[in-house]
């Protein structure tokens, strides 16, 4: 190992007295904005599913889209979970992180053709089907795979039929998926003629059927009704020859960001259980966000406060861009004023609570970031004391489509994320390097400045054409 090997191993781990290092030396070390995932909660949030539906055939596909790192991804590798993908690219660090490939899933509604063709390549579970056009490019690409391929044990693509069942999901309409105005599924009489489709074609083999009704769900009935309805197309199916093996209940199950109660694990295995007596299928489930969303949050530092004549604004280093739901979705992630001694698993058992703060004087205030948006706001008329630049501020419940939404906007940098394991913390991705950030335009601007040279010199010829041909009219005259 090379001294500059050795010097990052040595940053990418911490060694602390104990086994729950203070959010304040984490903050200090990796700074800030920083997101950190208690990686043992991570652990029993995905044991809790294979508990509640330990009793029947069931395999867990954890949602990558709600938290991608690697390390996260193959924590639950090590513990039997499969995923579930909406992307080449999450097909793919699925498979980095040690997801076996027969635990894999590829959903979602743009798929292309190149996608779908690696997908094939890479012998995944199955693909979910989003529309008819879809399922007839899936068996063009699977001929066309196939033929090339005869050597492999099967000459067919394994699908499975995403249904819309069009009931109310009782959640935000940017996350609602189970209506027919939303873009995902198809309705059950187009997902009829679907299955008997491939079921005749000898490029596609329908194994599965699948749906999703909507993320950050806190209500149980529309989830049964919905499999009720699934179910029941499902039997029919079965009678018509076409020999499902996987019923896909998706995902999307809530954890209280606010006030919201959570839907039991127990109650909710027990009531799609109930709608599958008498079948023998494996049953599917895609949990993202009540897997890995309470396990993280979201450290930021107060860069100072702004007073006006009506507001007061405590302005932290962390963005919309860092913690894109509070602006997209007008979504509440509970703040938590960090105290010198706490720990990852101290302020997830605990919220906002001004008793704790010990100041004399608490103020409303809305808390914000730097981006150039009247948008990024993370909360607003919050009781916080006078705070300066040592203050630290937490958000809660920022392990789900935290990270994963992340982005650049403003050139910022996104932020690091670190591991709280039971034997100490680990540096799971390190902050965004500038430099690193502008490697691809920078390989493009030696192009890009000659044709701006060529440009500006044909424009300068230009001109010293068009000054000649007034001289020549002036003449002329």
């Amino acid at each position: 190992m090379n001294d500059a090997t050795s010097q990052n191993t040595q940053n990418s781990v911490m060694s602390f007295s104990d086994t729950n290092p203070t959010l304040k030396a984490l903050a200090n070390t990796y700074g800030t904005p920083l997101y950190v995932y208690d990686m043992e909660k991570i652990k029993a949030n995905f044991l809790a599913f294979k508990t509640a539906f330990g009793g029947r055939k069931s395999l867990i596909c954890y949602a990558l889209k709600a938290n991608s790192n690697l390390s996260i991804l193959r924590l639950l590798a090590h513990l039997g979970s499969g995923a579930d993908c909406v992307s080449i690219g999450e097909v793919k660090r699925a498979l980095i992180a040690g997801i076996p490939k027969y635990k894999i899933i590829f959903s979602g509604v743009g798929k292309r053709d190149e996608e779908i063709q690696e997908a094939l390549n890479l012998d995944i579970l199955l693909l979910n089907v989003e529309s008819y056009e879809e399922l007839l490019r899936i068996e063009a690409q699977s001929k066309l795979h196939f033929t090339k391929n005869t050597n492999k044990s099967t000459n067919k693509a394994r699908i499975s039929i995403r249904v819309n069942p069009n009931i109310d999901a009782k959640t935000h309409p940017y996350i609602s998926t189970g209506l027919h105005e939303n873009k995902f599924g198809v309705d059950i009489e187009t997902a009829k003629k679907m299955y008997l489709y491939a079921h005749k074609s000898p490029f596609l083999d329908p194994i599965g059927i699948h749906f999703h009704i909507g993320s950050q769900l806190t209500d149980l009935t529309p989830i049964i009704q919905s499999a009720q309805k699934i179910a029941e197309l499902a039997r029919s199916l079965v009678a018509l020859g076409i020999e499902l093996r996987f019923f896909d209940v998706g995902g999307g199950l809530g954890i209280c960001y606010e006030d919201e109660v959570p839907i039991s694990l127990y109650e909710y295995a027990q009531g799609i259980l109930g709608t599958l007596s008498g079948c023998d299928w494996t049953i599917i489930c895609e949990p993202g966000r009540r897997i890995v969303g309470d396990s993280g949050v979201l450290l930021t530092r107060v860069v100072g406060e702004k007073i006006t004549s009506n507001k007061r604004f405590v302005i932290v280093d962390g963005g919309m861009n860092d913690l894109m739901r509070p602006a997209l979705y007008e979504a509440f992630h509970r703040p938590k004023l960090i105290q010198e001694t706490q720990g990852i698993k101290d302020i997830l058992e605990s919220g906002l609570d001004s008793s704790k703060y010990d100041a004399p004087q608490q103020t409303l205030a809305d808390i914000v970031g730097p981006v150039c948006e009247s948008s990024d706001v993370f909360c607003k008329d919050i009781p916080l004391p006078s705070l300066n630049s040592e203050s630290l501020i937490g958000f809660l419940n920022a392990g789900a489509y935290g990270f994963s939404m992340a982005n650049s906007y403003n050139a910022r940098l996104r932020p690091a994320e670190v591991g709280i394991y039971p034997n100490g913390a680990c540096l799971l991705r390190a902050r965004e390097n500038f430099c690193a950030s502008i490697h691809e335009e920078q390989s493009a601007l030696e192009a890009s400045t000659l044709l701006l040279q060529s440009l500006s010199q044909n424009n300068q010829e230009g001109i010293r054409d068009q000054q000649k041909f007034s001289a020549n009219n002036k003449r002329v005259k």
